[in-house]
């Protein structure tokens, strides 16, 4: 696998009605759908219940693209400019992390890069100039 750069919509809980909307008028394809709730327990931090329902992750196929749709955790709703992102993905830990050094630079980290249920290696951050970037280790 090599390495990719995919936009990532970011909104407050209304995830799925934006996707049937991209469905109609892009004629996107979802290839995958999970909700907070789907995730796997986490006894140090219990989910709340407006969480479960919001959608964690979804991948959309429009032709040979790929555009991500998430909803923000409830009550962290996203600043003006920081509802669209972009998601880096890499094929090992060891470049995720020389990218996230990188884009740290004067910059602010909103999650550090660790070891998640989905990944590796996954973390936030927001580069100097105001964008936000997911960094995400394929497994």
């Amino acid at each position: 696998m090599t390495w990719q750069a995919t936009p990532f919509i970011m909104l407050d809980g209304n995830a799925q009605e934006a996707i049937r909307f991209y469905e109609d008028a892009l004629n996107a394809n979802v290839v995958f759908r999970q909700t907070f709730g789907e995730g796997p327990d986490n006894p140090e931090h219990p989910l709340p219940e407006e969480a479960k329902a919001r959608l964690a992750h979804a991948i959309l196929k429009i032709g040979d693209a790929d555009l991500f749709v998430a909803d923000c955790f409830p009550g962290q709703a996203n600043q003006l400019g920081n509802r669209v992102q972009i998601c880096i993905t890499t094929p090992t830990v060891e470049h995720s992390v020389r990218i996230f050094d990188a884009l740290k630079q004067d910059g602010q980290v909103n999650m550090p890069l660790q070891k998640v249920h989905f990944s590796p290696a996954y973390g936030m951050v927001t580069d100097p100039f105001g964008v936000t970037f997911q960094i995400f280790t394929q497994r």
